[in-house]
């Protein structure tokens, strides 16, 4: 597939697609005029690339996962490529995330806390 229907597929603006290959986290086939080719598996590479960038990954420590990163919930990481030093980043960034977690949770309840003190009766009929 070609760069604009990979973009369609996945929602991530052509020129977003362009970056991602320029950091090395796609990698398309040229055809003979130049154009990208785009695998079928592209759409779940970028649908991972997108979800990693979501959670606050670099697109450095995303090209040092994502080959490794066969799909949602396949990881196949030969020991010996991950080195103490990416192991330690990425520890790090499960730290992070997990402090995110922890904080948005902590809201969450103190929301519903105050909207339950608030509206109680609006959200009992309402199922909340």
């Amino acid at each position: 597939m070609r760069i604009g229907e990979l973009s369609r597929r996945t929602g991530v603006p052509a020129r977003l697609l362009r970056y991602y290959e320029e950091q090395d986290l796609l990698h398309p086939e040229r055809a003979a005029n130049g154009y990208r080719s785009y695998g079928e598996s592209a759409v779940r590479d970028v649908q991972q690339i997108r979800g990693l960038l979501d959670s606050g990954l670099t697109t450095e420590m995303i090209r040092a996962v994502l080959p490794y990163l066969g799909g949602p919930g396949e990881i196949h990481p030969p020991a010996e490529c991950v080195s103490a030093e990416t192991a330690d980043l990425l520890r790090s960034h499960i730290d992070r995330i997990q402090a995110r977690i922890d904080c948005l949770a902590r809201n969450r309840d103190r929301l519903t806390a105050y909207l339950a003190a608030v509206r109680p009766d609006r959200d009992a009929r309402a199922g909340r």
